[in-house]
């Protein structure tokens, strides 16, 4: 089954002729993609890159990953924005898949929180991936400094050689010199894939292939949304419908998009998100404003922003039609809190009841909204869902007008650092 989209609350808010208008620049943009003629188009690898992943490599990754976990009781990823979320995004929603845990570090700087990770991992045996395209990234390179130092305390320099494995450039950089010096094995970070959109690469696979992930089915499920998102219909194509949409209302004033979930499986699949469009779309003073909810908890915090709040919002929903798992509600004698109206039914009805109720809470509300429905919770759905966004967000970086590809801003923090560090 596929993923789909619920544009029914968009009604009032966008009209056929806005749809209609909007074709001809959305199908420009699709063959720029397609044909990579676009901004930023050397790093457009992301397209055809399902399918071209070679089920060579795949096979590879799947013996390796079992070679690992052989002498593996976890796994540290070593990595921060693309290199980490996707990696984490896919592990919580497929934690039930996983064969061996993964830890993270180099996301922070926190003394405290390395600290207790390396005091939690003395007794245990432990694989390191490093995933840094350069080797230089502020965060992972000193977590690997201080991770290396562990690793060589737990094992002898031929013993480490299993226990450290590099995602990194695949002729250049400081980490691909240190992995040549001491002998760690090698996985490229392809050149024409930016890190926001490398989960489907090495930078993502060889983590998720040594904790179990089935990332054949994540590849193959990618596969299936490349084809399927190939039309340049608007109508036909829910990649080209959201993005359009999302256009739209930010030239309507809403400049802000939620995306709600009410699964916290899904919770990390958000914050992929909010990197993968934040940095996509926020330059030359342009962009929607990406924030996140996780339902119903949130309806009790934000619930009230979200309802009555200032009108410069529109919200999409993350929902999953097969949640995997039964909970049924009990009938009780008493009745006192007179909840045997929904006895005998599994939870996640409720859980679907509530998202009904707030998106039509919300719509009548002003805020409209769109709904993205997963089949089911396992990699083939992750697979189309991570294809489904990352065609989106290059659609409407274009249609704004920006370089999607590219991220200048966030050099502009790591220069002072670097002037404040001392480092040259």
């Amino acid at each position: 089954m596929d993923i789909k989209l619920d544009i029914k609350n968009l009604n009032g808010f966008i009209d056929k002729s806005e749809w209609k208008a909007i074709e001809p620049d959305v199908e420009k943009v699709h063959q720029d993609l397609i044909n990579k003629t676009g901004q930023g188009n050397d790093f457009t690898g992301w397209v055809d890159l399902p399918s071209q992943i070679s089920d060579s490599l795949i096979d590879e990754l799947e013996s390796f990953g079992e070679e690992v976990r052989a002498h593996s009781d976890c796994l540290i990823n070593i990595g921060i924005g693309g290199s980490y979320l996707g990696v984490r995004a896919t592990m919580e929603f497929l934690i039930a898949d996983q064969k061996i845990p993964i830890h993270y570090a180099g996301n922070n700087l926190s003394s405290g929180y390395l600290f207790h990770l390396l005091e939690s991992l003395k007794d245990k045996h432990v694989t390191v991936v490093v995933v840094s395209k350069s080797g230089t990234t502020t965060e992972c390179a000193l977590a690997f400094r201080i991770i290396k130092k562990f690793m060589q305390e737990k094992y002898s320099p031929e013993e480490l050689k299993k226990h450290i494995i590099c995602a990194t450039d695949a002729h250049r950089g400081a980490l691909k010199k240190i992995a040549d010096q001491e002998g760690y094995k090698t996985y490229p970070i392809y050149d024409d894939v930016g890190g926001r959109f490398s989960v489907l690469c090495p930078a993502g696979l060889v983590s998720l292939a040594i904790a179990g992930i089935d990332i054949r089915q994540l590849v193959e499920g990618a596969r299936v949304a490349e084809k399927k998102f190939m039309t340049p219909s608007v109508e036909k194509n829910i990649a080209h419908q959201y993005a359009a949409a999302r256009f739209l209302l930010h030239q309507k004033g809403k400049k802000i998009e939620v995306l709600s979930t009410f699964y916290q499986r899904l919770s990390y699949i958000a914050e992929w998100w909010k990197q993968l469009f934040g940095e996509s779309e926020g330059k030359d003073g342009k962009g929607t404003f990406p924030a996140s909810l996780n339902l119903t908890a949130d309806l009790h915090s934000m619930g009230q922003m979200m309802q009555e709040g200032e009108r410069n919002v529109f919200e999409t929903f993350l929902m999953v039609e097969d949640s995997g798992h039964k909970m049924i509600i009990p009938k009780d004698d008493q009745n006192l809190d007179n909840f045997n109206c929904v006895a005998g039914k599994d939870l996640d009805f409720v859980n679907k009841q509530a998202h009904k109720a707030t998106a039509e809470a919300h719509y009548e509300g002003g805020v409209p909204n769109m709904t993205i429905m997963l089949p089911s919770c396992n990699a083939h759905a992750l697979g189309q869902l991570y294809y489904f966004f990352q065609k989106a967000v290059a659609t409407t970086g274009y249609l704004m007008g920006v370089n999607p590809f590219n991220q200048p801003g966030v050099e502009a923090y790591k220069k002072k650092m670097f002037a404040l560090l001392g480092r040259k």
